[in-house]
């Protein structure tokens, strides 16, 4: 191979991955609403903290919450006491509160 095939080669390989990347932040952007919709809207959740990979909810009614749903998402777990979630999810916390907060 000459070096302008290598360079060819390298060109295609970064247009793929820049698509990946753009459509990995969309799909995030479609979960984050997901996740909302799936702890009974936004109007059921009264405060929200982060502590590393955790996400801790306090809702309105905690059973309209779609735990299941939740899991699917890919939390890697959830505790529900009295009325609030601790929801593992990860580096994702941090950014979903924010989303939730704006959403405020």
């Amino acid at each position: 191979m000459n070096l302008w095939e290598y360079v060819i080669i390298a060109v295609v390989l970064l247009i793929v991955l820049a698509a990946v990347l753009r459509a990995t932040k969309k799909d995030a952007h479609i979960d984050l609403n997901k996740l909302v919709e799936y702890l009974g809207g936004k109007d059921n959740i009264i405060h929200t903290e982060t502590n590393l990979s955790r996400f801790k909810v306090t809702l309105k009614d905690v059973s309209l919450a779609n735990k299941e749903a939740i899991q699917k998402l890919g939390a890697r777990g959830i505790v529900e006491i009295d009325n609030q979630l601790k929801i593992i999810l990860g580096p994702e916390s941090k950014q979903l509160k924010k989303y939730i907060d704006d959403l405020k």
